[in-house]
């Protein structure tokens, strides 16, 4: 008689609803759970479970990996941490479609998240082109796609500030159909980057009628997170109380110091939205610092064109002194970084000149001799890195995080892009992270949330949210995407300084039935799949 393909016996199941834990062992044939309980048949693979937690891989809602999977098909920084499935496309940023006419326009959009020295080919137009290419030469984990609105916009417009005509809406609306035809599951939008800021919320209201014929989910870096979060949170809940689709809103935190405690209201406006019919969750991730591109340190106006004209735009005086007026000021329509996280708190992560990876913008303008003139220091470092850079800023409250992470319709995802040691740079530590910090500082030692509750915002909650099927859960009939952890040990140890350091704790990932992390070793198995909607 045929045994299973993998048996994980003795374990402590976590099925992920948040049910209390109990004990089985889980035979897994042809990628599916096929039997919970007291299995007596022999597994090809037997993984010894005993002393250790059972749940399913868990799901990153807020990932970027599309930007990188072409070049870390392995997923290290992901499957080390348990992710077995990420939703990609997120904020407003996706690698298709591609308007060739507009390309290179689109690379300058991603290019400061992209592995540096690696050729992409950016031979695809199409978003089902673009996972088509993923797919071919596998990859360790699933992939979920979302489409990129500031993507979509560069496709029709470029980085015009106008608002579209009705012929470019038309088009606007045409490619997000085809693009869910082609399995996304819905539309991110940055609504503090060009040229998604540009949009008005009409234009994004339009776009998200698209999603309800699709039964698609909006997810959104909302247009604020600082002094206009409520603002930026109410407009979040207008699009999709308008358009009739689900909202999810990105990375929920309030940035700088005298906007601390505002989650507070804010989540009272998700809860009240969610009493009128609004689904509205929102995701976070377990730091104080965020990660962005370093163009995000200047007003929206001075990107319009795109980065080139941007770096043309800064040679001029004028502009200068009307870039230092509006931050010093707090004058910026968007967020003001700099203003919040001061010179010290920007750490570049990436750059075109790696020299300056790991290092402060404050650290790198002085060692210029420019101590005494920071601003104009600032604008010849962009000129010189050609724009292309992103930082990690300080900007948040522990007691936020706290808040956030464990309120009922909060989700745990990373906002990270995949990563490995080989990649090199100075990534934010939630590439490698995320999911461990939270079982091991939230859950065990400050007891924040319980266990059970981690777990279902790791797993099935993100899974329901975003509608896909037969994973999320560990049930009969569903995918073998699990993780076996042992819980007194699980924790991150990837920083600031240091980010590339796997976490420990994590013994084995199943992928689609394919063991990928092995006592913590990673195999090189590449069982994932593209998961279409």
């Amino acid at each position: 008689m045929r045994g299973l393909d993998l048996v994980i016996r003795g374990g402590k199941v976590l099925d992920g609803t948040g049910n209390p834990w109990f004990s089985a062992d889980i035979g897994v044939e042809d990628g599916k759970i096929v039997k919970i309980g007291k299995i007596e048949e022999k597994g090809s693979v037997e993984i010894d479970a005993n002393g250790l937690f059972v749940s399913p891989g868990f799901v990153d809602i807020h990932t970027h990996a599309d930007l990188t999977i072409l070049a870390v098909r392995d997923a290290e920084s992901y499957i080390t941490q348990g992710i077995t499935t990420a939703i990609a496309g997120n904020c407003g940023l996706s690698m298709a479609p591609v308007n060739p006419e507009k390309l290179n326009l689109l690379k300058t959009y991603v290019s400061p998240f992209l592995v540096r020295n690696f050729d992409y080919g950016w031979d695809w137009s199409s978003l089902g082109e673009f996972y088509e290419k993923v797919e071919k030469d596998g990859i360790a984990i699933n992939l979920l796609p979302l489409v990129g609105h500031g993507t979509i916009r560069i496709a029709v417009k470029g980085f015009d500030p106008s608002s579209p005509s009705e012929d470019e809406l038309f088009k606007m609306k045409e490619i997000l159909r085809k693009c869910l035809d082609e399995g996304a599951f819905g539309m991110s939008t940055g609504l503090i980057y060009p040229p998604g800021s540009y949009a008005e919320t009409w234009e994004i209201v339009e776009l998200a009628r698209v999603l309800k014929e699709f039964g698609g989910v909006y997810l959104s870096h909302i247009r604020n997170e600082s002094r206009r979060l409520i603002e930026a949170v109410e407009e979040a809940i207008e699009i999709g109380e308008k358009a009739d689709v689900p909202v999810e809103i990105a990375h929920h935190k309030a940035s700088g110091k005298p906007n601390w405690g505002k989650v507070n209201a804010t989540l009272r406006l998700m809860e009240k939205a969610r009493a009128r019919g609004v689904e509205v969750n929102c995701d976070v991730y377990p730091y104080t610092a965020g990660s962005t591109t370093i163009t995000a340190l200047l007003p929206t106006w001075a990107l319009e064109g795109g980065v080139d004209r941007m770096l043309e735009r800064i040679k001029d005086r004028e502009t200068r002194a009307k870039i230092v007026e509006e931050i010093e000021e707090d004058k910026l329509k968007g967020e003001n970084f700099l203003k919040a996280a001061g010179w010290d708190g920007v750490l570049i992560s990436q750059c075109s000149i790696r020299d300056y990876e790991g290092k402060t913008l404050g650290e790198i303008l002085r060692s210029q001799g420019r101590g005494s003139d920071l601003y104009d220091g600032l604008f010849d470092w962009l000129i010189e890195i050609k724009g292309d850079a992103s930082m990690v800023i300080f900007l948040m409250d522990e007691d936020d995080v706290k808040t956030v992470l464990s309120h009922r319709l909060s989700i745990v995802g990373s906002d990270s892009w995949v990563v490995s040691p080989a990649v090199g740079g100075k990534p934010h530590p939630r590439a490698y992270g995320t999911f461990p910090r939270v079982l091991g500082k939230y859950v065990r030692e400050e007891k924040v949330l319980s266990l059970e509750d981690a777990i279902r915002k790791m797993t099935s909650l993100p899974a329901s949210k975003m509608r896909i099927p037969l994973r999320g859960v560990i049930k009969e009939g569903f995918w073998a995407d699990i993780v076996v952890f042992d819980f007194d040990r699980v924790k991150d140890k990837a920083t600031f300084q240091d980010p590339h350091q796997y976490a420990e704790g994590i013994e084995y990932v199943v992928v689609n039935g394919e063991v990928v992390l092995d006592r913590g070793r990673i195999t090189g198995k590449r069982p994932g799949k593209v998961i279409r909607r």
